[in-house]
């Protein structure tokens, strides 16, 4: 089997690079900003910002995934899509919610810690990953997101959150945040 091509200093700055945005995101917003609803969906400003932290959160726990599953036969992660893509109707009423009731908690004062824990923790495991692992992947429901594809492997797992993110920062309707400073789309 020949080695995979994987860039992970790539990976590395794309998920230094969010960081780096996030943090901006925060200090720029001033009091107004938060409550403000965003472009293209039901969320406040604050609420998707925390949206974007989960992103990467759920990251954390789609590489458990993908390393069990990448390990049994393709089946096996077929079926599981299969039922996942099932449960979209309500898994999408639990992301909307669910991100309303986070950002309680991880509001405008805690999502910039948890967004540094949680990249750095993702910068670790990068790290870790070894070759072998790279070759796996798993099926996907592709109702839940739309940068899910059918089968991704563990680099397109550790790509995912950076499309996630750059397709909600587009939503935000931060008052400091014009055009000009947008990231240009993920490919």
């Amino acid at each position: 089997m020949s080695e995979p091509v994987i860039d992970r200093a790539a990976l590395a700055a794309d998920l230094e690079r969010a960081r780096a945005d996030f943090q901006l995101l925060l200090s720029s917003a001033n009091n107004l900003d938060w409550k403000k609803p965003t472009s293209g969906t039901r969320w406040t400003n604050e609420q998707l910002l925390f949206h974007m932290v989960f992103g990467y959160m759920v990251v954390r726990r789609l590489l458990i995934l993908v390393r069990a599953f990448g390990r049994l036969p393709d089946g096996a992660s077929r079926s599981f899509a299969r039922l996942l893509d099932a449960a979209t109707r309500p898994f999408h009423a639990i992301n909307y919610y669910g991100s309303c009731a986070a950002a309680l908690v991880f509001n405008r004062r805690r999502m910039g810690k948890k967004m540094d824990r949680v990249i750095e923790k993702l910068e670790g495991s990068l790290a870790r990953e070894s070759v072998d692992a790279f070759r796996r992947g798993m099926h996907y429901p592709r109702g839940w997101d739309p940068y899910f594809r059918d089968y991704m492997t563990l680099a397109d797992v550790y790509a995912y959150p950076g499309r996630h993110y750059d397709h909600h920062r587009r939503q935000l309707t931060l008052s400091a945040v014009d055009e000009s400073r947008q990231p240009p789309p993920q490919g």
